[in-house]
């Protein structure tokens, strides 16, 4: 057996703009940005900034669409400026580098990613995860390999909407405990077992950091706390993603939280209201619980409770009758099809039977 690991490469800093020319001239001179409105408000300035008077020009900058379809990278792989580059320089979050990871598979051109928040890893990993039309989950499109380089501009980050963090801190945690579960009992590829074990410090930075972190994104700080919190989120999710994916199939990379996510994408108001994170970080107590790790459950329900993360439907806007049809869906999904355990319904009424005792217990303390 033969297999082929591709690591990501990054730089983290104030700075960091100042590398463009250094690490991307070599790829090509003519570069197309694709990315959100105002993620290329805030980042095009600095790298238009530190490619002044370089010999590398950008051909356009173009909005990607608004969401990760496959229409989207279609439009952007038929424009000239697309077409002109040599290079793809993809900027904002998690949607706008996964449409231009996607653009770069199909077109076959490097690609450089420039996050402006901190909520997912998608700018340092080999997966994009793609969307319907409508708004509701697709399917995870993998690569052989991630982006060429990460640009991780801790001061725009810094001062990015604070939610986007918070958010990224229950889909990171989340790698962990998707991990430990779903390669529970295996003899692992030596790639798997470094995945696993690297998922460690996708929980312990933000069990130790995140909340210090939260209060000082906030204030728009970008401090020590603050960037161990982002390297966590960006930078470790997505090496652990990449060590953790075969055959280009999910089976280490996933689990129960993203099962309970994608099945409530069903539901407009998740993605219209409310972030990846933020319901896979409820999902992650559900998950604790169906796997019985009432330790663990605390540490997270704790940790939820005081950056406000959600700890109930209510809090997703989920109503009671969503959840019931819901769970019969969960079971379903590929991310919980290599458990260690079939996932059952009646593991789910558990679960949240367990969770809403919790809530109450909280609630009645503060009565």
């Amino acid at each position: 057996m033969s297999y082929d690991i591709y690591l990501p490469s990054y730089s983290i800093g104030a700075d960091v703009y100042d590398k463009i020319y250094d690490i991307c001239r070599p790829y090509g001179k003519r570069a197309v940005v694709v990315g959100g409105h105002t993620a290329m408000e805030k980042a095009l300035p600095k790298i238009k900034e530190a490619i002044e008077d370089k010999d590398i020009e950008i051909t356009d900058a173009l909005w990607y669409g608004g969401d990760a379809t496959y229409d989207h990278v279609d439009m952007l792989a038929a424009s000239d400026a697309v077409k002109s580059a040599d290079i793809i320089w993809a900027v904002g979050g998690g949607k706008a580098t996964d449409t231009g990871k996607t653009l770069a598979d199909v077109t076959g051109k490097p690609i450089f990613t420039f996050p402006t928040i901190a909520s997912n890893c998608s700018a340092c990993t080999s997966v994009s995860i793609m969307y319907n039309e409508d708004g509701t989950f697709l399917k995870p499109n993998f690569f052989v390999r991630p982006v060429m380089h990460a640009f991780i501009d801790t001061e725009i980050i810094a001062k990015a909407p604070s939610q986007y963090m918070w958010a990224g801190i229950g889909d990171t945690y989340a790698k962990y405990y998707e991990a430990t579960i779903s390669s529970r009992d295996e003899r692992l590829e030596h790639f798997t077992s470094l995945g696993v074990a690297v998922s460690l410090m996708c929980r312990n930075p933000l069990l130790e950091y995140g909340p210090k972190a939260f209060a000082d994104h906030k204030k728009g700080l970008c401090t020590y706390d603050v960037e161990q919190v982002v390297l966590a989120i960006v930078v470790t999710t997505g090496i652990a993603s990449i060590f953790l994916t075969k055959d280009f199939t999910p089976d280490y990379n996933s689990g129960l939280a993203h099962a309970i996510f994608y099945a409530l994408t069903k539901y407009p108001v998740i993605e219209q209201r409310h972030l990846h994170g933020e319901v896979v970080g409820f999902g992650v107590l559900l998950a604790l619980l169906v796997d019985g790790q009432e330790e663990e459950f605390e540490k997270i329900y704790q940790l939820n409770r005081e950056i406000g993360l959600p700890v109930s439907l209510k809090e997703i806007e989920i109503t009671e009758d969503e959840w019931k049809e819901s769970m019969g869906h969960i079971p379903k999904m590929s991310d919980v099809a290599h458990y260690p355990y079939k996932v059952t319904r009646e593991m789910l009424e558990d679960a949240m039977q367990k969770l809403k005792e919790r809530v109450r217990k909280d609630q009645s303390h503060e009565e």
